[in-house]
């Protein structure tokens, strides 16, 4: 299949394309051009598209192919409109925090409610509005909703809901974390190479993946004290766990809600449907995810 990947040279794109690669398909990647071409076999096959400043909806518009997959979505209306004459499935990149905050464990493809920032529920409600546009015109169209996404690639979610190093540097020398007393909050660090995994089948398997929301993430969900202890095997070292009240945590220890809701909804995704549908078994467990992820943050030097 000719496949075009919108933001192909990011973290999920990077691990994505040599899938596609080996899987026999052409590919190209469309890119402002931020990020240069990675380096390795697969990637001698893929072209680069330069999308211009304005207009890359009417760019790529000339460049016919069998799917389209976005992974930055900042013109996901503009480019369907743009293509659906000459593109067959078209495959949306979104996130668990888009369902809202959820009210049951594992979280299946459904909205709870607004979603947790106004950026996922602009998103999320485009999504929903080209899902229905799509099945009118009789065009495939599919969401990937990713959990905490990891692996090699990116500095993972650490222990303060953010993914700063000087906090990873913190866990690697064993200074202690604050944690909420009986926090069993569940975290689902997903290993990248999964996550493109959940395109790759759904592109390879339109029929099943038409006008459908897949939830990709790893096969179990760690409580936050769980993941102290896997940073702890990881660096070797012991990181104690410092225990406050609940109103404290979130009011004076992690008042911002971008790092302090990570601590105060589940991501344990419900994965049950791509798997009967896409046949997706994710290949990492979050505590190889984290590994391979640290292992990553050491080869860059960054630990």
């Amino acid at each position: 299949m000719r496949i075009i990947v919108v933001g192909g040279t990011g973290h999920i794109g990077s691990a994505l394309i040599p899938q596609l690669v080996e899987a026999g398909h052409e590919v190209k990647v469309a890119t402002r051009g931020r990020r240069p071409k990675p380096a390795g076999k697969p990637w001698e096959s893929v072209e680069l598209l330069a999308l211009p400043a304005r207009e890359a909806p009417a760019f790529l518009a000339g460049q016919p192919c069998d799917v389209l997959v976005d992974i930055v979505q900042a013109q996901a209306t503009a480019m369907y409109e743009a293509m659906r004459a000459s593109c067959r499935h078209f495959i949306w990149c979104g996130s668990l925090w888009m369902l809202g905050p959820p009210a049951v464990v594992p979280t299946p493809e459904v909205r709870f409610g607004p979603a947790l920032t106004e950026g996922y529920q602009r998103r999320m409600d485009e999504l929903v509005e080209l899902q229905g546009r799509a099945r009118d015109d009789g065009i495939a169209f599919t969401a990937i909703l990713p959990s905490n996404i990891c692996g090699p690639g990116k500095v993972p979610l650490e222990l303060r809901g953010g993914r700063d190093v000087e906090v990873h540097r913190a866990h690697a020398r064993g200074e202690p974390v604050t944690l909420f007393e009986g926090c069993n909050t569940l975290l689902g660090p997903c290993d990248v190479e999964d996550v493109a995994r959940g395109f790759r089948l759904a592109l390879s398997n339109p029929q099943a993946a038409a006008g459908e929301m897949f939830n990709v993430g790893p096969p179990h969900a760690l409580t936050a004290p769980q993941l102290a202890r896997v940073f702890s095997q990881i660096h070797g070292v012991n990181i104690p766990i410092r225990w406050v009240s609940h109103s404290k945590f979130f009011s004076e220890v992690l008042p911002d809600p971008d790092a302090n809701n990570h601590f105060r909804y589940h991501m344990c995704p419900d994965i049950s449907k791509a798997l009967s549908k896409l046949s997706y078994r994710p290949r990492y467990t979050p505590e190889q995810a984290m590994a391979r992820a640290v292992e990553w943050m050491r080869r860059q030097r960054l630990l």
